[in-house]
């Protein structure tokens, strides 16, 4: 049996400052969990990139920062396996922002209104021991991606299901190369409900979410 372990975390270290999930604090729950492997939200080409050039920031930065400050060098340190798992086409991917086609007044509108949704995930933070690691926050998520597909179906398939899709594909490969050993996934918390829901039918993969 392989043990597939999902950490959400967020991408903006002064939002893990405020919000009391800290580099100290993922490395104490990486450590805890013990893996053979983490699976990261990294773009396999950046991956390669990042093999031969350990100073190569992709596109807006990508990796995002904790894997640049934190889990890259601690898979060094302990000898993790590290597997790549994010999808993005980066030449179209701003064409399909969801608000993309709208005028400058209605994409303010919802800009406005996607800020509410993320203050509604925050209200959900203390009622859980790890936050951002719930299914508090975790059904306030679907609530936000289902408004965002009415606002934009295209866009909602492009980024949101084919992405998941893809990444999910790529954690169970991931989990038959490193068969029965332990795999941490670690994503952006807005992905957390869809990687659990993508995996946890499979029959030979043991889920932990949350961590705690």
């Amino acid at each position: 049996m392989t043990t597939v372990g999902i950490l959400g975390v967020v991408h903006d270290d002064q939002l893990r400052r405020k919000h009391n999930v800290t580099l100290d604090l993922i490395k104490e729950l990486i450590l805890e969990f013990g893996p053979d492997v983490i699976c990261g939200e990294v773009l396999p080409a950046s991956w390669e990139h990042y093999r031969r050039d350990r100073n190569y920031r992709g596109y807006w930065g990508e990796p995002p920062s904790e894997y640049w400050d934190l889990i890259f060098p601690l898979c060094e340190e302990m000898k993790y396996d590290f597997e790549p798992i994010d999808w993005v086409e980066l030449d179209v991917w701003l064409d399909f922002d969801p608000f993309h086609a709208f005028n400058e007044q209605i994409r303010g509108e919802y800009n406005a209104e996607l800020n509410r949704w993320f203050e509604k995930q925050l209200a959900t933070l203390d009622s859980s021991v790890l936050p951002f690691n719930s299914a508090e926050w975790d059904n306030v998520t679907k609530q936000k991606y289902s408004w965002l597909e009415t606002i934009n179906p295209q866009s909602h398939l492009f980024r949101y299901v084919c992405r998941h899709l893809i990444m999910i594909q790529r954690i169970k490969n991931a989990a038959k190369k490193h068969a029965g050993k332990r795999l941490l996934c670690v994503v952006g918390a807005d992905h957390n409900h869809a990687l659990y829901e993508g995996l946890s039918s499979e029959r030979d993969i043991r889920l932990i979410y949350p961590l705690r």
